[in-house]
Formats: structure tokens, C-alpha cells, sequence
């Protein structure tokens, strides 16, 4: 089974600040990979110990985004490709989907493709679906287990708001995953010394075929302004005996008309 899996570089959210005079985010050092993409590549490393084949971790950014391709490196992974292009910049959810399309494809015979279930920078779970839709490939979200791998297609369980639905996908297939899926390993010594000097493959708009004029700047979603959130208001401290606590929270809550 022949596995891409799909990473993003992200930022350290703790330390992301927002320049209010100008509306953008300020950079907030080298950043790593994204959590819940750690998930993805441990699940295609245990695939492809189970069942063979080979796991290709790509990612879609500059070059900060390296550190992040050889962290999978370090933990397994075959290979990494980095799609890096000036044009590439500004792209939204679907862009990013249609550049990773197109770098799924430029790889060829790829079975699986593996997502994390979000990115913390943005929370907004669209690349996956968009990835599929530009490939034309079956989706299932929020995937908590895979659990079982036969000729042409899989069976996963699916995470719902009521638990979860057991669902049999055609192979190839997008699935993002969530964290309940797995453990991540460490990474080894060896490992982490290999991946030092492990190739990064690079490759640009033209390399994969995409037009920059549905990418980048011509993206359809545009961001205006970011600000951010307004503090949040210290809330209000009850003492006293348990009885009177108890009375002053209620008549709180009514007055609020949560009860």
C-alpha cells in the first residue's frame, strides 16, 4: 500500500500576537508540524508495517516547512516532498487542496492519503475534502480507526457527534484522522540521524501542472483583517457556606435565564 500523508507546518500558537495597527499575524518562530498530523503519520507507518508499501509525507509551504517533513523522516516515513513556489502564496483551504491534488498525482499510484484532522492555526478542516473533491477520490472524515485493509478498499470507523459509523471506502481514498486513532511513537537516534541527510524533493507549480491563476492571490476566499479576540471577562467569585453559595449561584443563573 503506497501512502501520502499530508502535513502542515504551524505555528507555536502561544506565541502567535496579532499587530492590530496593521491586521496581520506576526511570526511566531519556526513552528513544527501540526499535532493532529502526527496521528496521520503514525497511522501510515503502522499500515505499512502490517501490510508493506511505502509512506510519502508532503507538505505545501516554505522553507520553514522542512523541519516538519524530516520530523516524519525521523519517525519513518519513505520520502518528503516540499511544494514550494511564490505562487503557492495566499492560497486558500481549496488551493492548497488542488496544490496537493496535484502533487498526489505527480507521485502516481498512491493508494491512501492521510490528513490530520485539522491544522491549529486555522481550525477549519476544508483541505482534506478539498483534496479529495480535486482528485475525485471517496472522503471519510474524522476517522478513529482503521479496521480492516482488503484488496481495493478499507473499513473504518468514522467519528460522529452520536458515536461513530463503520463505513467501507474504495481504495483510493482521502481519510483524515483524529487523535483517538493512535499513540505517535518517538522518534529514534538512528532515525533522527538519518533524516539529517534524507533528500527533500521540491517541487513547484510547474512541476505538478497547476494554474497560478486559480491558486495563490486568485484564490476565491480572501482574508481582510485578523484582530484578536477580546479578552476574556473575570468572572465573579461566590464564598461562603455551601447553602449560601448554592442559593447565590441559582438566583444568578435565573438572572442570567440559563434556568
Amino acid at each position: 500500500m503506497n501512502i501520502v500523508v499530508c502535513i502542515k507546518q504551524v505555528p507555536e500558537i502561544a506565541l502567535v500576537r496579532v499587530d492590530e495597527s496593521s491586521g496581520v499575524i506576526l511570526p511566531a518562530g519556526p513552528g513544527g508540524m501540526n499535532p493532529f498530523d502526527e496521528y496521520a503519520v503514525e497511522e501510515a507507518i503502522r499500515l505499512k508495517e502490517k501490510h508493506g508499501g511505502t509512506v510519502t509525507v508532503m507538505g505545501c509551504g516554505g522553507e520553514n516547512a522542512v523541519s516538519g517533513l524530516r520530523d516524519a523522516l525521523a519517525l519513518g516515513a519513505d520520502r518528503a516532498i516540499l511544494l514550494i513556489d511564490p505562487a503557492f502564496d495566499g492560497s486558500d483551504g481549496i488551493a492548497i487542496g488542488t496544490i496537493l491534488a496535484a502533487g498526489v498525482r505527480k507521485i502516481g499510484s498512491v493508494d491512501l492519503c492521510l490528513f490530520g484532522k485539522n491544522a491549529v492555526d486555522t481550525d477549519r478542516s476544508v483541505v482534506p475534502g478539498a483534496t479529495a473533491g480535486k482528485l475525485g477520490w471517496a472522503q471519510v472524515l474524522f476517522v478513529k480507526k482503521i479496521e480492516t485493509v482488503e484488496p481495493g478498499r478499507l473499513t473504518v470507523a468514522r467519528m460522529t457527534e452520536d458515536g461513530f459509523d463503520r463505513v467501507t471506502t474504495p481504495l483510493p481514498s482521502v481519510l483524515s484522522v483524529v487523535k483517538e486513532i493512535n499513540e505517535p511513537r518517538l522518534p529514534s537516534l538512528k532515525g533522527k540521524m538519518k533524516s539529517k541527510s534524507a533528500p527533500i524533493d521540491r517541487w513547484g507549480a510547474a512541476d505538478i501542472g497547476v494554474d497560478p491563476a486559480t491558486i495563490g492571490a486568485n484564490s476565491l476566499v480572501h482574508a481582510t483583517g485578523v484582530k484578536a479576540p477580546p479578552p476574556r471577562q473575570r468572572g465573579n467569585r461566590l464564598e461562603g457556606d455551601p447553602a449560601t453559595v448554592a442559593a447565590a449561584l441559582f438566583e444568578k443563573l435565573r438572572e442570567e435565564k440559563v434556568i
